[in-house]
């Protein structure tokens, strides 16, 4: 009978947690109008009677005109707290697995509105003891995995806690499809309810689960929440800000692949450019990051092996200097070679103007071409892991060179939509000729839109980050997009809600020079207290317990960049933020 009971007064809960997820029921005004924080909690009873438990699909998504099918937890476990351990991957976003508190782990799926579109599956932690703020974190790639929400936020410090120690609400999600061995990446945009999903729909559907699920939980809303994310994550963060402005009150977008119609077209034709007498072994990448580091590391007064001012860099490099001359066999590259560096440095114009009249894509570098960072499934840093991997090409595909794989799949699955499409096909890929794909796809994607003032109106902050030796993608993309926002908004309005930090002499996964900093406090103090971000410190971190920073450097708002002051080359204060 009791049991009974529970059952019924969860249900009710949830309708009513429906129905308050319709009227938008937590605030979306500025900080200063925030609620006090909660002292609200959860235990294993309450825990083990969310299982089971359906949202209904007209509550989820309906807000923004979106059809869902409904949301189902499929389990809700009652997890015990976990210590802070190293991790087993080399990569820095692999080092730490942080220190967990007691929690209810929810798994869910939310069905799709096509029978045969995939479903959305999610994970929402619920922490014993709750401050009323959540988090939803971003993906990576194409997605098909579950962020479980148990890391750090990315580019945080590894010493500092995660988000769920400090009694955040985490999400996360699959986007809407699963990967499977031995099918491609990009297969899932076939079905256009999928392709939707991974473009936007997926994280405000989920948002919405996870809004009800913290009402049924703990009987209220969250007074806040942020969204944070990485690369593909990162642009999940800016599409929140741009389509769904009052559902996020922060936004974290760390090295964004902003411009994606142009990332995956440019990735096309920086492969091209390195196939043949083009391509570069190990020894040659080495001897043009050489050349770029005597040309450019005492830009900042310090030689430290990092290129402190990369935009200063472009005047001061010229790849030509390295063409062997006549009897030269050694430590020189061929004029393909050149041609093929002069290729990556530029950007790719495109035939016609994508979403939110962007023309072109911007180009790389230089800096950070030789760096020897190795992840769990190869090389994640510089030139080797995104442009020339390890091997000479091998026609038709290169599946060792990330950028190549990641462009000539959506090339052949999303922009062509021909799955069986032969290596001559995708070969002689142009752009011109799919350009209403090419728009669609843009329109949906490309998280370009600079009008963000229904986010600034509805209190939202936003902290977007470029590593500036990301060989992924460009940080140039992310820099022209914040740019492109002070254009329309006007750079002293800008100011008020929205930060851009530009860090030299990192890859896309954080290596090569300090790159994590306390973004997360520093965003969550914003929204708050209306404490602006100031003073931020990057650090590079030992890979030992108690991960102590053994290098440190100031945390530059764009556009200023560091200057070498005096005193312990491994310190910040040795330097300072300047034009």
């Amino acid at each position: 009978m009791k049991a009974c009971f529970l059952r019924l007064r969860f249900l009710w809960c949830v309708l009513l947690a429906a129905m308050l997820t319709a009227c938008g029921s937590y605030p979306s005004s500025p900080s200063s109008q925030l609620s006090p924080p909660l002292r609200a909690a959860t235990n294993p009873q309450s825990c083990a009677a969310l299982a089971g438990v359906s949202i209904p699909a007209d509550r989820i998504g309906a807000s923004a005109g979106l059809k869902s099918g409904a949301a189902v937890v499929d389990s809700a476990t009652w997890t015990a707290a976990t210590p802070l351990r190293l991790g087993t991957g080399p990569m820095p976003e692999a080092m730490v697995n942080p220190a967990t508190p007691e929690h209810c782990k929810v798994l869910g799926h939310i069905r799709p509105v096509d029978p045969a579109a995939p479903n959305i599956h999610f994970q929402v932690n619920l922490p014993k003891e709750w401050t009323g703020a959540a988090v939803q974190l971003g993906g990576g790639g194409f997605n098909g995995v579950l962020i479980n929400g148990y890391s750090l936020v990315r580019g945080a410090p590894f010493d500092k806690p995660a988000p769920l120690a400090l009694g955040f609400v985490t999400v996360g999600t699959d986007s809407g499809h699963q990967n499977k061995p031995g099918v491609p990446l990009q297969a899932f945009a076939a079905n256009e309810e999928a392709f939707v999903n991974f473009a936007h729909a997926a994280y405000k559907k989920v948002k919405d689960v996870a809004v009800a699920l913290m009402q049924i939980t703990y009987g209220s809303a969250p007074r806040y929440m942020v969204f944070s994310g990485s690369s593909e994550g990162g642009r999940e963060g800016l599409t929140m800000a741009q389509r769904y402005p009052r559902d996020f009150q922060g936004v974290i977008s760390r090295v964004p692949v902003i411009n994606w119609t142009g990332l995956m077209h440019i990735g096309m034709s920086n492969g091209l450019a390195a196939m043949n007498e083009g391509w570069m072994n190990d020894e040659q990448t080495r001897l043009v990051h050489d050349a770029v580091l005597a040309a450019c590391d005492l830009l900042d007064g310090a030689k430290d092996g990092i290129v402190s001012d990369p935009v200063g860099c472009r005047s001061k490099f010229d790849a030509a200097s390295l063409l062997c001359k006549a009897g030269q066999g050694a430590d020189c590259l061929n004029s393909a070679q050149i041609q093929a560096i002069k290729t990556l440095h530029a950007p790719m114009h495109y035939p016609f103007a994508l979403a939110h009249a962007v023309t072109q894509y911007p180009g790389r570098g230089p800096s950070a071409e030789a760096l020897p960072t190795l992840g769990v499934n190869g090389p994640m840093g510089g030139w080797k892991a995104w442009w020339l991997g390890s091997a000479p090409p091998a026609m038709p595909t290169r599946p060792d060179t990330r950028s190549w794989d990641y462009s000539m799949g959506a090339i052949q699955h999303i922009f062509m939509q021909k799955p069986n499409a032969s290596a001559q096909e995708l070969f002689s890929y142009k752009m011109e000729n799919h350009l209403a794909r090419v728009q669609q796809v843009s329109a949906l994607m490309d998280s370009t839109n600079p009008d963000l003032s229904a986010f600034h109106e509805a209190g939202g902050k936003l902290i977007l980050m470029e590593y500036m030796g990301d060989y992924a993608q460009s940080p140039y993309a992310g820099i022209a997009y914040f740019e492109s926002v002070q254009r329309q908004l006007g750079a002293q309005r800008v100011a008020q809600f929205a930060k851009l930090y530009a860090v030299p002499g990192v890859d896309h996964v954080g290596s090569g020079a300090p790159a994590t900093a306390d973004l997360f406090n520093a965003l969550t103090a914003w929204i708050e207290r209306g404490v602006a971000p100031a003073g931020l410190t990057l650090y590079e971190h030992s890979r030992e317990l108690p991960l102590a920073a053994v290098r440190s450097r100031p945390l530059c708002e764009w556009p200023l960049v560091t200057r070498y002051k005096g005193g312990d080359i491994n310190t910040a204060s040795s330097f300072a933020c300047e034009k």
